[in-house]
């Protein structure tokens, strides 16, 4: 399966101002990953997915979705890029959202992205 922290730099913070939480979490540095540059779909990207919709409730949790649609939970990250919904609370009971399927065919594009 894919990973959303694959080809992402790694950035070690040793600033003074993160002084308070490395104390706090007992460590030396605190680690920061890249923010990714993922672009939506284009038209015909679109059209080579085929989604399912689900019909946001009180309960839904990307990564329940994640789980039952691709049986991994940690591609939470996919529904939520393709929804442009990046956190639950960005939806409202009765909201429908789209679940991208294939899943490889909607991985690939955030390969290229």
């Amino acid at each position: 399966m894919s990973d959303r922290y694959i080809r992402r730099r790694v950035f070690e913070n040793r600033l003074p101002t993160y002084r308070e939480q490395r104390k706090d979490r007992n460590v030396r540095l605190i680690r920061h990953f890249s923010t990714p540059n993922m672009k939506y779909p284009d038209p015909t990207q679109l059209a080579r997915i085929s989604a399912i919709n689900h019909v946001w409730s009180h309960g839904d949790r990307y990564y329940k979705l994640a789980y039952e649609h691709y049986g991994e939970k940690n591609l939470w990250w996919l529904i939520a890029w393709f929804n442009m919904a990046p956190t639950e609370s960005h939806l409202t009971p009765g909201q429908i959202i789209q679940i991208p399927m294939p899943l490889e065919v909607a991985l690939s594009y955030m390969r290229d992205a």
